[in-house]
């Protein structure tokens, strides 16, 4: 029933038109002189945008940010967007469902995240090895230059994870609307990139609907706050050094935007595994069978759990980057905001998690305020 619940909120927020979706613009780094398609997204879902996929929450939103939407291609290219679209909401609800449940059963939001990182390796490498997708070419300087991005890129990723694992999906994603604010604030201070007034007018509601949601939300824990803000900031600095430390260079060969994450997930992956065991060890091995014997869980179910979450995490990206670059950022800020609510509604139905009314109002308020402050960025690069 729960799953039969998310489907249909799924499908009612898709839709709405091919055309009312596109990504966020609030931090997308182009490469080279190659265009959009080397993109990398700043942002996820709890992390949303790289920006999408790193996304974002977290995640894929940003990658087409600076693509023009196609010519219509008639009703065969309205279907196909709508496909991609209901993929990108129905991996990304799968993956927050999965993802808690997992860290419900098992507490150790370290491994689980190194789990989930790992797991989109077992789907790019084949593509590469079988000649389906282009092998990226980079030399040591090339990853030096990324390695930084890459660990951004962790940091959005394991806060996301431990905010989901410390409180309610409905409150991390909650928190996770306020990454704009850190996004400006970064922007400033390393950039020296002073926007105009109405955007950052657009980050007050954003600030004070977090700010009501925080003191009305029933599950509020100050360690959910702190890894949700931690993937904030780690997602806005992933978009401040790709612009900074990557803008207008030539990196690598075949690193499209999908092979571009592909290469910082496998990097996060070699990141994360030395960080695991120093924060958790091997407890986890010990905890599984714990779990098995107890009767919760079989082997099987307990491992395609985890497998799920990492499977719909990589997902969720992959398709986003299909999805982003089919539509414009108008499109996309509506989309990514109506995908935001789309996920705190499924997880309130899944999780049978209650919301105060100071909450609804909260959350309300602040996902309205990223909508604006995407409005306002695009509105501001138009000029």
């Amino acid at each position: 029933m729960k799953k039969t619940v998310a489907l249909l909120a799924i499908a009612a927020s898709v839709s709405t038109s091919a055309s009312a979706f596109v990504p966020s613009s609030s931090g997308v780094a182009t490469f080279g002189n190659a265009a959009a398609a080397k993109t990398l997204p700043v942002a996820s879902n709890l992390k949303a945008p790289v920006t999408h996929a790193l996304t974002t929450a977290g995640g894929a939103r940003k990658a087409a940010a600076a693509e023009p939407e196609p010519a219509s291609g008639g009703m065969a290219e309205t279907l196909q967007t709508g496909v991609y679209f209901a993929l990108w909401y129905l991996f990304n609800i799968g993956y927050n469902i999965y993802n808690k449940q997992a860290l419900n059963a098992m507490s150790f939001p370290w491994t689980i995240a190194t789990i989930q990182m790992a797991t989109g390796i077992a789907y790019f490498v084949p593509l590469w090895v079988l000649g389906l997708r282009k092998a990226p070419k980079l030399s040591g300087s090339d990853l030096k230059t990324l390695f930084p991005i890459a660990l951004c890129h962790t940091g959005v990723h394991v806060g996301a994870v431990i905010a989901l694992g410390a409180g309610a999906v409905s409150f991390a994603h909650i928190v996770k609307a306020s990454e704009p604010v850190v996004t400006c604030g970064l922007n400033a201070l390393l950039l020296g990139q002073i926007l105009p007034l109405p955007v950052y007018l657009t980050l007050l509601p954003i600030i004070g609907g977090v700010a009501i949601a925080s003191m009305k939300e029933l599950s509020f824990t100050f360690l959910a706050l702190a890894s949700a803000m931690l993937s904030n900031v780690s997602s806005a600095a992933r978009g401040v050094l790709s612009k900074k430390t990557m803008s207008g260079k030539q990196i690598g060969e075949n690193l499209d935007a999908q092979n571009l994450y592909a290469v910082l997930t496998a990097m996060s992956t070699l990141i994360l595994i030395p960080l695991m065991l120093a924060i958790e060890g091997t407890a986890f091995f010990p905890a599984f069978k714990s779990l098995v014997a107890a009767g919760d869980f079989t082997n099987k179910s307990l491992a395609t759990l985890l497998a799920l979450g990492g499977a719909t995490y990589y997902a969720y990206n992959e398709v986003a980057f299909l999805a982003l670059g089919k539509v414009n950022p108008v499109t996309h800020a509506v989309g990514n905001t109506i995908k935001r609510v789309v996920i705190i509604v499924a997880s309130v139905v899944a999780f049978k998690t209650p919301m105060s009314t100071g909450s609804i109002i909260g959350s309300s308020i602040a996902i309205f305020g990223t909508l604006l402050y995407s409005l306002a960025m695009n509105a501001s690069k138009k000029k």
